[in-house]
């Protein structure tokens, strides 16, 4: 068997991935480049492994492992791309986060005695004073 095609098809697929990898914003889209990059890597492993003349089947075996190591990955990745997706309502990489924390609302100087007078409101606020305003959170945008 030649192995020409095998060859071939593990360089078009490492192509493809490293163009989705090297030209995508979306988070999840670079993840699937990732994998067939991985997956081009099994390919070539099982090619070379399935040679004849090989004693040891090395090739199928480095790729299981290679799969059980592209599992975890995916795993720990998207639970980085869903924690992500809640804190900024988006999964694009190359947006620059907001890093900054909600503001701080302030305490009263004396949560007990303000919380027992008369014209306290239940918040701890006086008659006169407003709520501070918390920003809403930015809406998820649809992604193409």
């Amino acid at each position: 068997m030649s192995l020409v095609y095998p060859a071939a098809l593990a360089a078009l697929l490492a192509g493809i991935g490293v163009y989705g990898v090297l030209a995508r914003r979306n988070a999840v889209l670079m993840l699937i480049g990732v994998e067939l990059i991985l997956n081009s890597a099994n390919l070539l492993f099982v090619t070379a492994g399935s040679r004849s003349g090989v004693p040891f089947a090395a090739g199928p075996v480095l790729a299981l492992f290679t799969i059980t190591i592209a599992a975890a990955e995916v795993v720990v990745a998207l639970a980085i791309v869903l924690v992500m997706f809640r804190r900024f309502g988006h999964i694009d990489l190359t947006a620059a986060p907001d890093l900054t924390d909600e503001p701080e609302r302030e305490e009263p100087a004396d949560p007990i005695a303000s919380a027992t007078a008369g014209d306290a409101s239940p918040a701890g606020l006086s008659a006169g004073d407003e709520p501070a305003s918390v920003p809403a959170r930015p809406v998820a945008e649809e992604v193409s």
